[in-house]
C-alpha cells in the first residue's frame, strides 16, 4: 500500500492544515479499525472524511457496502481517480450528513479519522441519529477518547460522556502515536468504539431535555449542581429544581461530574412532563 505522502505526491497535493488533514496510512492500525466495526458482506457503512482512501480500502475489503462522505474537492478527485471497487463517493459535509439517507439504509455503521475541530459536531450527529447508527469507530484525539470512555467522578468525565453513555457503550480500543500520521499532529490519537445499547440505560421523558439537563449541569463545573442547573431557566425555578433533585434522590450540593448517565436521566424524569415530549 502506498503511503499518504506517496499518494499526495502522485496527485500533486499537500495536506491542508486548515482542514485538519492528518492522514493515517499504517496498515496494521487500519485493519484493526476495520475489524472493530465487525462488518458483514453487503452491510452499509459510512466513512466520514475518507481523505486519500487508506481506511476505505480496508472497509471495502470486507465486501461491505461502503459510502464515503468527503467535502474536500481535491480528496474527492483522488478517490474518484483511485476508483476503489465497491465504494460510492459522496460530496458532503461529515458534520451534517444524514447517515441513513446517504447510505440508503435504515441502519448503518459509521467510521472515520475525524478532524479534531469537528469531533463534537459529529458525535452530536451520532447522538441525534442514534436510531440509525448501530456502531461507530472513530480515530480521535487521545484526550477526547479518554474523556468519552471515563467513569463518573473524575476530571475527564464530561457532558458528552454522560449523554453518550445513556445510549451507547464507549470503549477506548487502542492509542495511535502521532508519528503514524502524515503529517504528524501535535498530540497522540486513540480509537473510540461506540456500540448502541439495545435500550437506553434508563428512560427519559424527553431526549432533548435530557441533553439540556446534562449541558446545564456541566455549564459551570466548579459550582454545585443546583447552582449550575439554574443556568438553563427553561428547566424550572430554583424551587422546582430542588424538588426534582430530591425526587431523584440526588444531593443538590454534588457536582455534575459525579453523576452517572442514569442519575441524569432520573433528574430529567423528575422534572415532570413537557408539552411536546418527543421521547428518547
Amino acid at each position: 500500500m502506498e503511503t499518504p505522502r506517496e499518494i499526495l505526491q502522485r496527485h500533486g497535493l499537500r495536506a491542508k492544515h486548515s482542514w485538519g488533514q492528518n492522514f493515517l496510512g499504517d496498515p496494521d492500525v487500519l485493519e484493526a479499525i476495520a475489524d472493530a466495526l465487525e462488518l458483514r458482506e453487503g452491510e452499509p457503512v459510512v466513512e466520514l472524511g475518507p481523505g486519500l482512501g487508506h481506511l476505505t480500502r480496508f472497509l471495502a475489503a470486507t465486501r461491505a457496502a461502503v459510502t464515503v462522505v468527503e467535502k474536500d474537492r481535491d480528496m474527492i478527485a483522488v478517490l474518484e481517480k483511485e476508483a476503489i471497487p465497491g465504494v460510492r463517493v459522496v460530496d458532503g459535509n461529515a458534520a451534517t450528513v444524514d447517515f441513513a439517507e446517504v447510505a440508503g439504509a435504515p441502519e448503518v455503521k459509521v467510521a472515520g479519522n475525524l478532524p479534531y475541530h469537528l469531533t463534537s459536531s459529529i458525535l452530536f450527529q451520532v447522538l441525534e441519529q442514534r436510531e440509525h447508527v448501530t456502531r461507530a469507530v472513530f480515530t480521535l484525539q487521545k484526550e477526547v477518547v479518554d474523556r468519552l470512555s471515563a467513569e463518573p467522578g473524575g476530571r475527564e468525565y464530561g457532558l458528552l460522556t454522560a449523554i453518550l453513555g445513556l445510549y451507547f457503550s464507549a470503549e477506548n480500543l487502542f492509542d495511535i502515536e502521532a508519528e503514524r500520521f502524515h503529517p504528524p499532529p501535535k498530540v497522540d490519537s486513540a480509537v473510540l468504539r461506540l456500540i448502541r445499547r439495545p435500550e437506553p440505560l434508563a428512560p427519559v421523558v424527553d431526549g432533548a431535555r435530557f441533553i439540556r439537563v446534562v449541558k446545564a449541569g456541566f455549564a459551570q463545573r466548579r459550582k454545585t449542581l443546583i447552582n449550575s442547573l439554574k443556568s438553563d431557566k427553561s428547566l424550572g425555578t430554583h424551587e422546582q429544581l430542588l424538588a426534582a433533585l430530591a425526587a431523584a434522590g440526588i444531593d443538590p450540593t454534588r457536582r455534575a461530574e459525579t453523576l452517572s448517565s442514569v442519575e441524569f436521566a432520573a433528574l430529567e424524569r423528575a422534572l415532570g412532563p413537557v408539552e411536546e415530549a418527543r421521547g428518547a
